[in-house]
């Protein structure tokens, strides 16, 4: 898994590439704490790139999600499709999770 960062305007949004599993997820959960340190209150989790997820990458997701909201900033996680999406609704998590479809409906959806 290879992880990016790039910022539009205020927000950080985190490309995620290859498959979030056991081995790797870790990762991406360390990236949004240190992010956290520095002071980084939106984030948009673009999972295109992502064609694999298991429970340890759904793990880190909903960790990531709940620190968040506990700390009252914003995320959006965008892009999830395949066996990806197909995890995330048999998990009932659609809901849970704030998700669009698209990075540019998610920076639309930070500025509400």
């Amino acid at each position: 898994m290879e992880l990016k960062i790039r910022k539009s305007g205020e927000n950080y949004i985190i490309d995620v590439n290859g498959e979030m599993d056991l081995y790797n997820s870790y990762k991406l959960k360390e990236l949004v704490m240190k992010m956290l340190e520095k002071k980084v209150g939106r984030f948009i989790i673009n999972l295109e790139n992502v064609d694999y997820i298991d429970s340890s990458g759904i793990g880190a997701l909903i960790y990531i999600c709940s620190t968040i909201k506990k700390m009252g900033l914003k995320l959006i996680i965008t892009n999830i499709h395949g066996s990806v999406k197909k995890v995330i609704e048999l998990t009932k998590l659609m809901g849970y999770f704030p998700i669009t479809p698209t990075i540019e409906e998610a920076l639309v959806k930070m500025e509400a």
